[in-house]
């Protein structure tokens, strides 16, 4: 699942190709749990309207119009959101891209899983959302209207504070890896980037939250953010279907240190990196330099 860096490197690469620019028309597959608000809906009230911005908060982006509608977009697991003209072999069926080399990388195509199309009244670029499996979300929100699932996040894992991040270990029984994946903690925190935080600190994944002291808590804060922000600077982590919106993979999974690395050396001490499920996701450390 896009995580924070990935969902803001979107927000970066999109927001100056997009404000400024009037919607001309809307182009959408069939009604499904893909859509929060309708198609019909959509195709009704977004046209006309004018691209004043695109905020970030946690893993949702706020696509925002001068009329003070707000569309709220969600990547979910596999979505893709990019431009028009991108090309890149994660945009294509794995049958397709199987024996194409770098260099053949066609421009992509719409197909059945391009649920979202928007359209400007310009000869631009237009802005497409794939999502393979759905769990992607589109839901138009009027003037003032706020979403229950932001309404619900916590501090933008960017902005977080050490003594925040202290008193929510102290108040909860479980792991501190669970902690740092509860949004309404830290708003935008995947399980990438809470390993990498976990082994940079030196704190193991399995250790109780109470545990954890104030002066730790300022260790993995500040690991976390220079880690997010050095993937924003990468272009995020394409392991799986990220692919930014001008059709280019991040780098930052070239950096890893500890997650789905297991089995391998420790970059830090040679020891054999461990997995283990915490709260139903995998987790990955160095049992010699996380304690």
């Amino acid at each position: 699942m896009p995580e924070l860096p990935e969902v803001e490197v979107v927000r970066r690469k999109l927001e100056p190709q997009l404000t400024g620019r009037t919607i001309r028309r809307i182009v959408t597959t069939e009604p499904s749990y893909f859509f929060l608000t309708s198609p019909g809906t959509l195709k009704r009230r977004l046209r006309g309207q004018t691209v004043r911005g695109l905020v970030r908060k946690g893993k949702y982006l706020s696509l925002e119009f001068d009329s003070g509608n707000t569309l709220l977009l969600h990547l979910g697991m596999t979505g893709q959101l990019f431009m028009s003209g991108a090309s890149s072999l994660r945009l294509l069926q794995s049958t397709a891209h199987v024996a194409l080399s770098p260099e053949a990388q066609p421009t992509f195509v719409t197909d059945k899983h391009t649920h979202f199309q928007m359209y400007f009244d310009d000869d631009r670029p237009h802005m497409l959302f794939r999502d393979v499996r759905k769990f992607g979300k589109v839901k138009l929100l009027g003037t003032g209207e706020i979403d229950p699932r932001i309404a619900k996040l916590g501090t933008d894992a960017l902005k977080a504070d050490p003594e925040a991040l202290f008193r929510a270990c102290k108040s909860r029984k479980t792991a501190i890896k669970n902690v740092l994946l509860d949004q309404s903690v830290l708003a935008g925190v995947g399980n990438i980037y809470a390993d990498e935080a976990l082994f940079a600190a030196g704190v193991r994944p399995t250790r109780r939250a109470p545990r954890v002291t104030r002066k730790e808590c300022g260790r993995l804060i500040a690991a976390l953010q220079r880690i997010l922000l050095r993937s924003i600077e990468t272009g995020g982590s394409s392991i799986s279907d990220f692919v930014n919106p001008d059709g280019e993979d991040g780098k930052f999974q070239d950096e890893r240190r500890v997650y789905a690395r297991t089995g391998e050396p420790c970059c830090s001490c040679s020891e054999t990196i461990k997995r283990l499920v915490i709260g139903q996701r995998s987790s990955h450390f160095c049992p010699h330099c996380q304690s």
